[in-house]
């Protein structure tokens, strides 16, 4: 999976940029502030989901444009793209050779992967983060879990919307909003056990590794299979109507990591330990997928050379180069960047201006 060109237009400090791209490593260097995230952000968009910083829509029109904003990307003949409108900068639309179609179907087109500085925290907050992470890892490998995910959260919704009411709600359409809850829920939980059984797998079979070998485990309650899980919120309506929310299901389900050599969980290890946790997922990751779907992901690795030692970047560059695949890199140092194959396309990023190194 290899972008060959992404085309900015309103993004962030962007009014405009073209950028041809190829296989192998797409590396950005320059100061703080001058946009290296924002073009790793923007192909982050190319997948379901709100991108790697999670932030909303409207914020990421250019502040001097009219409102709206798009990215655009070849992956060979095929043209995707997203983006908003001026009239609703809230709503976002996406075309595949030029058809409007659903977001999530660019899952169908592109597995994306990102660690990013902020995912530092993603071991000592909520649940919701490590849920997301997961959600990604899955859609990367499933793209329909995408799809089980936005039909589960809509019903969910709903449910909560009745539970909250100041009368009874109707027992028929409960009964009916239970049934896609059981039937997306079940869903949902079988691919994300799935996805943990085969990072579990892949991890160890990795022997002695670059990074800590996690061990993972999914912590949902047992609430699986689709008859289960109907019951479950039968049993638990009276509770629900109280709590005016739903609280047993997929929704609630958290991912716990375990440091294997140490037998220490991901949240009680140094924060050096718990970036290395999360680089032996990713690695692990691209591996299931390119096994699965026939190519490698699209890695946004974003300010990650700079956490490690000389030695260890040098390696990760190594094992990144070897496995193939297109890896988008940024850092503050062009040095940070020495150890990189030849073949690697270097870029210089100063405020919304990017030129080839």
């Amino acid at each position: 999976m290899t972008l060959t060109q992404l085309t900015l237009h309103n993004f962030r400090n962007y009014p405009s940029l073209r950028l041809d791209a190829s296989p192998g490593f797409m590396i950005f260097s320059g100061q703080n502030g001058a946009g290296k995230t924002n073009i790793l952000e923007a192909v982050s968009l190319l997948a379901p989901g709100r991108g790697l910083r999670r932030a909303p829509l409207r914020d990421m029109a250019h502040d001097k444009g009219v409102g709206d904003f798009a990215v655009a990307a070849h992956i060979g003949d095929v043209q995707l793209g997203t983006g908003t409108h001026a009239e609703s900068p809230e709503r976002r639309k996406t075309r595949i050779n030029e058809a409007t179609v659903p977001t999530n179907d660019l899952a169908e087109w592109l597995s994306i992967l990102w660690l990013t500085p902020a995912m530092d925290r993603l071991f000592m907050e909520g649940t919701s983060g490590r849920r997301n992470f997961l959600d990604r890892l899955v859609t990367a490998l499933e793209p329909a879990h995408a799809r089980n995910c936005s039909r589960y959260d809509a019903a969910r919704r709903e449910r909560n919307r009745l539970l909250a009411h100041e009368y009874m709600p109707d027992t028929d359409w409960l009964d009916a909003l239970d049934n896609q809850l059981a039937q997306f829920g079940s869903a949902v939980a079988t691919t994300r056990n799935r996805m943990v059984d085969g990072l579990n797998e892949a991890l160890g079979e990795t022997g002695a590794n670059l990074f800590a070998i996690p061990a993972l485990t999914l912590n949902d309650d047992g609430l699986r299979d689709e008859d289960a899980l109907r019951q479950a919120l039968s049993d638990n309506r009276r509770a629900d109507r109280a709590a005016s929310r739903t609280l047993r299901g997929p929704h609630r389900a958290d991912l716990a990591v375990l440091h294997a050599g140490k037998q220490q969980a991901a949240e009680k290890c140094s924060t050096g330990e718990q970036k290395a946790l999360l680089f032996s997922i990713i690695l692990a990751h691209a591996d299931l997928v390119a096994a699965k779907r026939g190519a490698r992901p699209i890695l946004l690795l974003d300010e990650v050379a700079a956490h490690l030692d000389p030695q260890r970047r040098a390696a990760l560059f190594d094992k990144l180069f070897e496995k193939g695949g297109q890896v988008w890199l940024t850092g503050t140092e062009p040095g940070l960047f020495e150890s990189v194959p030849d073949s690697s396309r270097h870029f210089e990023v100063d405020n919304g201006a990017v030129h080839l190194r």
